[in-house]
């Protein structure tokens, strides 16, 4: 059982990163971490993204996938396969992309240092969590 309580989060997090049906839940969010699970559809991806302000690890729970990391937003300089138990830590500043290249669903967890989303943020799909962030970056 997980408990999110005032000094931090305890829980079996394969248990809740195998659980989530959501594209993007976050799980917890504490001053300087922030604790997310996320679900990708085969083919679907979490989107070309940088952080200028945090670094961020990633693990695979179940699925397969390749994560794309470059200095710039045009051309991966990297592109690295995933599967279960795999994780990534990508820096602060860095592009990067997941992308879900296997049959079944992909299940992940995601640690920003520091949080990246508002705390309770719940991004059904894809698509709710792209126009959550065009609302967010036209401030």
């Amino acid at each position: 059982m997980e408990a999110d309580t005032t000094l931090g989060w305890v829980g079996d997090i394969e248990q809740t990163t195998l659980d989530n049906s959501t594209f993007r839940t976050v799980v917890y969010t504490g001053e300087q971490m922030q604790l997310t699970v996320m679900r990708l559809a085969p083919g679907e991806e979490i989107g070309l993204e940088a952080h200028p302000g945090l670094d961020q690890f990633i693990r695979v729970e179940s699925g397969q996938a390749e994560v794309r990391l470059g200095k710039a937003k045009d051309e991966p300089d990297e592109v690295h396969p995933l599967q279960p138990d795999w994780a990534v830590i990508v820096r602060a500043g860095t592009w990067h992309n997941v992308v879900n290249t296997g049959d079944e669903e992909l299940k992940l967890y995601s640690l920003y240092a520091p949080p990246e989303h508002p705390d309770g943020t719940v991004h059904r799909t894809k698509a709710e969590a792209d126009a959550a962030e065009a609302e967010h970056h036209s401030d």
